[in-house]
């Protein structure tokens, strides 16, 4: 073949490839004829069920982003994992293969050491000082810190206040923490506060943890009532202590180069539906938290609440660690947020 056949050769298959990036994340879908119908489609994938909060924030999403551009742009959404957990989501939409996803903000730690904030146990005084803070100006600078990874935060979710539970004996304060294997998210602030309570921090894929716990390879997990119940752990663990030692935010993010790449027009719909939605899984999750923990006392789960100040205390020192020197003019920004 000819030197330049060859180059249009392989410049064909370059744009196809790039071409398939862009679809991979959004396309522009046909009408009936053939022809374009100009509507926007965001691909949107995540981890969770149907029934999760989240999800129903999402539909509403997609719903107000239909009424918002006359039809012009919606939201191809996949729950369950089916495109893969919340790191395969989040690497597909830095790389480009998947428009939106939700992600918690401790998993973006790796990427953004700022979102480490966040995950520092007891930054909260209460649940509408959280919000202040997402809606404060700090907050809305930490939904930019993304566009450095390839991806922008479009609003937050609101995924409760940690707790532990356990499967052998409840927990009356941190003391009872030391020695035992405490499962957390892959997070150093996490790990780093099991150590700090006593405590062995280990690591454990969400979807391996329910067998880590029947087997006792953990003793016990920290999460929100939500995830305590739709994951079936209330089998195996029989005492749930509201410790409230963490509350992390889900952030939706979207691929940066699918923002830019928008109308501003239907940037600025997808962003009041985004809001929107946020408003709304706000509700449904106080609702579903409130339903959750009536169902774990019908099942004879042991409710109690430790000597929070014994905890606080015992995760006070880890702002004075040299690994978090970055994030402390932060952490007293949220502390000044009224």
């Amino acid at each position: 073949m000819h030197k330049d056949g060859v180059s249009f050769f392989f410049a064909g298959i370059l744009t196809g490839v790039l071409a398939a990036c862009v679809i991979g994340a959004f396309v522009i879908r046909s009408d009936r004829s053939g022809g374009s119908s100009g509507q926007i489609v965001l691909k949107l994938a995540h981890g969770l069920d149907e029934q999760h909060p989240v999800h129903q924030a999402m539909l509403l999403m997609k719903k107000r982003l239909e009424e918002l551009t006359g039809g012009k742009a919606t939201l191809d959404v996949y729950s369950g994992g089916v495109l893969g957990g919340e790191v395969e989501c989040l690497e597909q939409v830095q790389n480009g293969q998947l428009a939106m996803t939700k992600v918690s903000t401790a998993a973006l730690e790796a990427f953004l050491p700022e979102m480490k904030v966040f995950s520092i146990p007891f930054a909260f005084r209460d649940h509408d000082h959280f919000w202040k803070t997402l809606h404060a100006p700090i907050g809305k600078r930490m939904l930019k810190l993304g566009e450095r990874a390839n991806f922008r935060g479009l609003c937050y979710y609101d995924s409760g206040q940690r707790d532990f539970y356990t499967t052998s004996k409840p927990i009356a304060s941190v003391a009872d923490v030391k020695g035992m294997k405490v499962r957390v998210m892959n997070s150093r602030v996490a790990m780093d506060m099991v150590k700090a309570m006593g405590g062995s921090p280990c690591p454990t894929n969400w979807g391996e943890l329910y067998t880590a716990l029947q087997q006792g390879m953990v003793d016990a997990a920290e999460n929100n009532w939500p995830s305590f119940i739709t994951s079936r752990h209330f089998e195996v663990c029989k005492y749930f202590i509201c410790s409230g030692h963490q509350s992390i935010p889900d952030m939706m993010i979207i691929a940066l180069k699918t923002w830019q790449s928008l109308p501003a027009d239907v940037q600025k719909a997808l962003q009041q539906a985004a809001d929107e939605s946020e408003a709304f899984q706000r509700d449904l999750w106080t609702k579903k938290s409130e339903e959750c923990r009536k169902f774990a006392e019908s099942k004879g789960i042991k409710i109690s609440t430790p000597d929070i100040e014994s905890f606080k205390k015992a995760c006070a020192p880890l702002l004075e660690q040299a690994d978090y020197a970055d994030i402390r003019p932060l952490y007293a920004e949220i502390q000044e947020v009224r």
